[in-house]
């Protein structure tokens, strides 16, 4: 039996989720498309980056204190949209916001989530963002989008790289779908899950909880593909990015930003910030790494958006990396799912202190004792990526 206190790093926390989160569930979080290349790199390629290791410098006072899109946060780190993060753990997204609230940084709750929005706006005390698909129905949307605004969400995060659903294998042949299928297969890995199941008995959140129960015709909310193949909409273009920004009003924040000629039309939207994202690796394999290609975004935006990014984040040396190369905020996925699905919210609070201490220490051996004046200077090879 592992203990909390024996966890030391994201990986430790990867290892325990593996092991306590039923198989499909557990590969839908550790998966990308095709043959996986892009979802290896983008943890790969951070530890090409070499920091620049700095002596007799006085860091005796450091901060980490920042801001993200105005909002004041602990550290340049946010919880990125995750979908079936209730899955993971009973009340997923719920005990993931609590532990981010406590924290001091943003939690963002998937329009793909198991809790809904209304959940998680009732156990917190601080506003959360929510993330958006754009969809065939765009009544559902502009509902989703008002039920934002009554929870008094502070950001919109509108996802544009997932207009088609790329290939994950291990979903096909695991049969993804939430609850699971009561199959032969996935009976006897419950089985082995005890701690998983007597969670989920006790809760009642065991499907979409932004969509059940708010839209009509749709033939299997169960399935994750068959929700995307109806409703995701392959039609998305910048007009739809004019017509969310003014029904929204707020905040507006664009993830999926590959390129730096779509990162100078995000700007023209009037949008607050950019996530440089590949989804991932979830979508189109064969793409570079997130880290690789934000030199060139953040270049070719300047100070004209704020540019974050995330994909492959998995130690706060990661989150200083990226700030390195112009990221002024990241976003965490997959570090979020382990912790959570290891240990709940306890693990989540673990996994951020963990990666606030790596961040912290490591920004003292470079010298610097604010992450707000961090940058290219601290890396031995700063324009690896260019």
């Amino acid at each position: 039996m592992t203990e909390l206190s024996k966890i030391t790093c994201i990986e430790d926390f990867r290892a325990v989720a593996k092991r306590r989160v039923p198989r499909m569930f557990y590969d839908y979080a550790d998966s990308g498309s095709w043959t996986e290349g892009t979802y290896r790199s983008n943890e790969t390629d951070f530890q090409k980056l070499k920091f620049r290791q700095r002596v007799a410098v006085d860091i005796e006072k450091r901060s980490l204190r920042t801001t993200m899109a105005g909002i004041d946060v602990a550290m340049p780190v946010a919880i990125a949209p995750t979908g079936l993060t209730g899955m993971q753990h009973a009340d997923g997204e719920i005990l993931g916001a609590k532990a981010a609230e406590k924290f001091g940084i943003p939690f963002t709750l998937s329009t793909m989530s198991i809790c809904s929005i209304e959940d998680i706006a009732a156990h917190t005390s601080r506003p959360f963002w929510f993330q958006l698909y754009v969809m065939r129905d765009k009544g559902f949307m502009e509902r989703l989008i008002n039920r934002a605004k009554a929870a008094n969400c502070s950001a919109l995060v509108v996802t544009l790289d997932l207009q088609v659903m790329g290939q994950r294998n291990k979903d096909i042949k695991n049969g993804l779908s939430t609850p699971p299928k009561p199959t032969l297969v996935n009976l006897l890995n419950l089985l082995t899950k005890p701690r998983w199941c007597l969670g989920m008995a006790g809760t009642k959140r065991r499907e979409f909880g932004n969509i059940v129960g708010h839209v009509e015709g749709i033939s299997d909310t169960s399935s994750l593909a068959s929700w995307t193949n109806e409703q995701f909409d392959p039609s998305l273009n910048w007009n739809d990015i004019e017509w969310i920004k003014k029904l929204w009003g707020g905040k507006l924040i664009l993830k999926g930003i590959m390129d730096a000629e779509d990162a100078r039309l995000a700007v023209e939207t009037g949008a607050d910030a950019i996530v440089v994202s590949n989804h991932g690796g979830r979508q189109l394999d064969g793409a570079p790494s997130s880290i690789a290609a934000l030199p060139r975004i953040a270049q070719a935006v300047g100070n004209d958006i704020e540019v974050w990014m995330d994909g492959g984040i998995r130690s706060g040396q990661d989150v200083l990396r990226a700030v390195a190369l112009g990221a002024k905020g990241t976003l965490i996925g997959r570090s979020f799912l382990y912790s959570l699905g290891a240990f709940g919210e306890a693990g989540v609070t673990r996994g951020l202190q963990l990666i606030a201490n790596e961040l912290d220490v490591t920004m003292a051996f470079c010298g610097r004792t604010a992450i707000k004046d961090v940058d290219r200077s601290i890396l031995l090879e700063p324009d690896l990526f260019d």
